[in-house]
């Protein structure tokens, strides 16, 4: 992989992230195919995850080794799984946002970093921002989740999380103009209410107000309440002609930035 900075989804919205010496893994849920009950009131029973990872288990523990921190945006169990709080050493640095420092030491860490606005990690700035995870009850219901922004003197790194597209989103586009955004896609939604992460609309709205940033979609084919596939989206993104500004990487797919 040489020296060059990269985004690689493992799986969902799992991904390993390098920007300048700094290793991160984002959001980690490591459990096995089928191994945790299906997301509840989205209208079908499918157990999760709804694919294994394409790594094996010492690829695995190398990378959990290599990293120098974990970045949890919310503890929801997509992102935050028993099994990753299972494989991940206690010592190793867990960055999230503030409102979920007390609960993960209470699981055992005790490396625990919340973020209010910004820290810097091995050169590399870090930003919180928010997000809404949905609207109305459920966005309530969903609770505080956060983004982060990873920023050098060559590269600037937007990873949303789970959120619609709202003005937190689109403040963040105007005020770090990043080169690269994820974006936690597959219309997630209940049998009430809107949409708790990003649509295909959702989508053209971010490429729309920051025309320049390559846009990486993940959070796919994975839970069983995200009901847009890599296929749907791929074909909103070539009949709206933006196959050059949005990518849709699969499992394990490494995407040089």
């Amino acid at each position: 992989m040489g020296d060059n900075d990269y985004v690689r989804l493992l799986r969902h919205a799992t991904l390993l992230l390098k920007i300048g010496a700094l290793k991160i893994l984002v959001d980690p849920m490591l459990s096995s195919k089928d191994e945790m009950d299906p997301v509840q009131n989205c209208g079908n029973d499918i157990r999760i995850p709804m694919v294994d990872l394409k790594i094996d288990r010492e690829e695995l523990s190398r990378i959990l080794t290599e990293v120098d921190a974990v970045v949890i945006s919310h503890m929801h169990r997509d992102h935050w799984d028993a099994a990753a709080q299972q494989l991940i050493e206690k010592t190793k640095l867990i960055i999230c946002q503030p409102s979920d420092a007390e609960k993960i030491g209470a699981q055992g860490f005790l490396n625990v970093l919340p973020v209010k606005d910004k820290i810097i990690l091995k050169g590399i700035t870090i930003n919180r921002t928010k997000g809404k995870h949905g609207t109305g009850e459920i966005g309530r219901k969903m609770g505080e989740v956060s983004g982060f922004v990873f920023k050098n003197d060559e590269v600037t790194i937007y990873v949303a999380g789970d959120t619609i597209w709202c003005d937190d989103v689109e403040n963040a586009l105007n005020n770090f103009k990043p080169g690269v955004t994820v974006l936690n896609a597959g219309g997630a939604q209940f049998l009430t209410g809107d949409p708790i992460t990003m649509t295909p609309a959702d989508i053209i709205k971010v490429h729309q107000q920051l025309l320049s940033t390559k846009i990486i979609a993940v959070h796919m084919d994975t839970v069983n309440h995200c009901f847009i596939t890599r296929s749907d989206l791929q074909k909103l993104i070539t009949e709206n002609k933006l196959t050059h500004s949005v990518f849709i990487p699969l499992d394990n797919d490494l995407i040089e930035v």
